[in-house]
């Protein structure tokens, strides 16, 4: 049985991609700073932990012998004009993105060489943002931290490979409780919207999917890649 670590599993697309996984019959380890209870009750292949893995590196070594998938999920979004920022936020953003994934991949990196083995080639995936390949006026925070991620994932994806393949999905607005005071009413959801060639908002479910596809065997020959889910917004006008 194939396993993957979610680190950020309780809400939004994290929680999406863990049932997507274990639909899929895959064992998941899901961490989180709150625990999780799903809604359908206790799974065999699914186990909580409780851990906050920005403060402090998470070694999954205690639970398992190998994982052939790790995802990274924990991000912000925190929208404002440059001369509103400190340098405080530019900080945080820093260390929840970038320093959170470096010492999550640091610490289980082992686990991840493990499961490197008869042609497997375990998936790392790390989320970016669409403002990052496309100049968004207010994200100078946020993209300054994504673009450390994507030139986090090319250079690891080098120096991993060719056993560990690490990509990268690269979304836009979502329509998780992240975004909750961008999408707070019928108005804005519209607006959002309206941006987007598609004319839609994205869901947790489709961005997840991203996700579950790099970390799957069917993504063998994907790595160093940003995958773009952004209904259109990042290359049709």
């Amino acid at each position: 049985m194939r396993t993957v670590a979610i680190v950020g599993d309780s809400r939004g697309i994290g929680a999406a991609l863990r049932e997507q996984l274990l639909d899929q019959g895959v064992r998941v380890i899901g961490v989180s700073r709150t625990g999780v209870q799903r809604e359908g009750g206790e799974h065999p292949n699914y186990q909580s932990l409780v851990f906050d893995a920005v403060e402090h590196p998470c070694d999954l070594s205690g639970f398992a012998d190998k994982l052939d998938g790790l995802v990274y999920c924990p991000g912000t979004i925190k929208l404002k004009p440059l001369r509103g920022l400190k340098p405080e936020q530019f900080q945080d953003d820093f260390r929840i993105n970038v320093l959170g994934a470096v010492q999550t991949l640091k610490a289980n990196h082992a686990l991840l060489k493990a499961g490197a083995v008869d042609g497997a080639k375990p998936g790392v995936v790390l989320f970016s943002t669409v403002a990052v390949q496309t100049g968004m006026a207010f994200h100078a925070s946020i993209a300054a931290s994504k673009g450390a991620v994507e030139g986090l994932v090319r250079t690891l994806a080098a120096e991993w490979a060719p056993d560990i393949r690490v990509n990268a999905v690269a979304p836009s607005l979502t329509d998780t409780s992240l975004a909750a005071s961008l999408l707070g009413n019928d108005a804005k959801r519209e607006a959002a919207a309206e941006r987007h060639p598609l004319k839609k908002v994205l869901g947790a479910g489709e961005v997840a999917s991203a996700a579950a596809y790099l970390v799957s065997e069917h993504a063998a020959g994907i790595t160093g890649q940003v995958m773009q889910i952004d209904a259109g917004m990042g290359a049709v006008r």
